[in-house]
């Protein structure tokens, strides 16, 4: 069993990642196991053995089911909708973290989350109940909601469909 499987198994058993942060997390394991091994030299052809052990190790996981992108889709977003986040901050989230637009856009339209409610727990959560009519309230949770990853859509939902 390579360096980079071993690693990646390791890794995987805790939590799920994207196919991206394990690229990059095995290359900085073995870049740092490399660096200590002083007397092993750098060269090019063991650069290109690396990278070809980094992908026998993804190709081995995603075979064996233990990495899938479209499945830790699903599970972050719905980890972070819990968490009161809003479907555009966790979009920016799982594109920095390497998953691929038609994959995060299927997710998102798979899962249940009813962001207009959602928007509006968070907001009570946060300022009370019932939310104040002022504007100058109304401005603090608009920035709010903003800052949380929601659309304004939603945001303005909140106001409009729930008058109480």
């Amino acid at each position: 069993m390579n360096k980079p499987l071993r690693y990646a198994m390791n890794v995987l058993s805790v939590r799920d990642y994207s196919e991206a942060e394990i690229r990059r997390k095995c290359a900085a394991y073995l870049y740092q196991s490399e660096s200590a091994n002083a007397e092993e030299e750098a060269d090019e052809a063991t650069a290109r053995t690396a990278a070809e052990d980094v992908e026998a190790a993804i190709a081995y996981c995603k075979e064996h089911g233990w990495l899938d992108d479209e499945r830790y889709a699903r599970r972050y977003i719905s980890s972070r909708s819990r968490k009161g986040y809003g479907a555009q901050r966790i979009k920016v989230e799982l594109s920095q973290k390497g998953i691929d637009k038609t994959t995060l856009a299927t997710a998102l339209n798979e899962s249940d989350i009813d962001w207009c409610a959602l928007a509006k727990s968070v907001v009570e959560r946060k300022f009370g109940h019932p939310l104040s009519d002022e504007w100058k309230d109304k401005v603090k949770h608009q920035r709010y909601l903003l800052y949380r990853g929601f659309f304004h859509e939603e945001i303005q939902s909140i106001y409009t469909n729930f008058s109480d």
